[in-house]
């Protein structure tokens, strides 16, 4: 069957594909979700597409050497609580308009596995999966963590540490970003 184009002999193709589903996300999130469509449309991200293993000795090299600011959200793959607390904190980072490490650490699957949750942490900046003795490699994060998710480690410009278990309120927010 022709449309109206076609017959007036108007060759109509086929649509963009990769076009059509952008404004169809960005208008349902504009509708159904008006903050996460300002976090979209705020924010350009490059898809991430490598896993960085995270393994015992990880910790102590980030805390020595990693990037200022930075977040590091601990998660699993079961944790419900765990992406609204990942938004959470993406969301101050973006209203800080400050460049942050903001990171989802995947603790129960290792390497490239991790990428098929990376959807749960939009604005994340790196993706991290444990690599080896899962008890070992928390007890080098905190020795006091019990494995309760989120685990949320905020690292400030001058190397102050903030924990805390689930989304961190106002105040450690504005004392990790200042």
């Amino acid at each position: 069957m022709n449309s109206n184009f076609e017959s007036a002999g108007v060759k109509v193709g086929a649509p963009h594909v990769g076009r059509r589903a952008a404004l169809l996300t960005t208008l349902a999130a504009l509708f159904y979700m008006p903050n996460r469509a300002l976090a979209l449309v705020h924010q350009a991200q490059a898809a991430i597409n490598k896993v960085v293993s995270f393994e015992v000795s990880t910790w102590h090299k980030l805390l020595k050497k990693g990037p200022r600011p930075a977040a590091y959200v601990f998660t699993t793959t079961y944790c419900p609580t765990c992406p609204d607390a990942f938004e959470q904190l993406n969301a101050a980072v973006l209203a800080s308009h400050k460049k942050v490490e903001l990171a989802a650490v995947v603790m129960d699957v290792q390497g490239e596995r991790a990428l098929a949750h990376a959807h749960h942490y939009q604005g994340a900046t790196r993706i991290y999966a444990f690599e080896g003795f899962e008890p070992e490699i928390r007890q080098s994060v905190d020795p006091k963590w019990r494995n309760v998710t989120p685990y949320v480690v905020l690292i400030g410009r001058s190397g102050v540490v903030q924990r805390c278990i689930g989304a961190p309120d106002a105040a450690m927010l504005k004392a990790w970003l200042d």
